[in-house]
C-alpha cells in the first residue's frame, strides 16, 4: 500500500486545515486507517482512526470534537478535517495503515507539516 499525504501548511490558531492521504496498491476492505502526529521532541501520537469497511471511528483524547476523520472509497483517499487549531497541534502529521486487529501498521505516508502559531 502506497500512501501520500497533504494538506499541511501554517495557521493561526483557531484556524482550520483538511489534511488529504491518498492510497493506493491495493484493496482495503480489511484495513484500518490511522492519522499519527509527531511534534519536536515528543512520541508518536495517535490522531484518529477509521475502519476501511464500515467506517468505524476512533479518536486520540485530545481531539475533544475538533477533528473529523472521514474516508472517500471512490476516490481512495481519507480525510482528517481540523478546525479550533491550537499551537500544541503542531506536529508531523503521517497517515499509516494496518490490518484490522493488528498492532504494527504496515505503511506509513511521508508526513504533511502542520504550523500553528499563537
Amino acid at each position: 500500500v502506497q500512501l501520500q499525504a497533504s494538506g499541511g501548511g501554517l495557521v493561526q490558531a483557531g484556524g482550520s486545515l483538511r489534511l488529504s492521504c491518498a492510497v493506493s496498491g491495493r484493496t482495503l476492505s480489511r484495513y484500518v486507517m490511522d492519522w499519527v502526529r509527531q511534534a519536536p521532541g515528543k512520541q508518536r501520537e495517535f490522531v484518529a482512526g477509521i475502519t476501511w469497511s464500515e467506517g468505524i471511528i476512533k479518536y486520540g483524547d485530545f481531539v475533544k470534537g475538533r477533528f473529523t476523520v472521514s474516508r472517500d472509497k471512490f476516490k481512495n483517499t481519507v480525510v482528517l478535517q481540523m478546525n479550533s487549531l491550537e499551537p500544541e497541534d503542531t506536529a508531523l502529521y503521517y497517515c499509516a495503515v494496518k490490518l484490522r486487529g493488528a498492532s504494527e501498521h504496515g505503511s506509513w505516508g511521508q508526513g504533511t507539516l502542520v504550523t500553528v502559531s499563537s
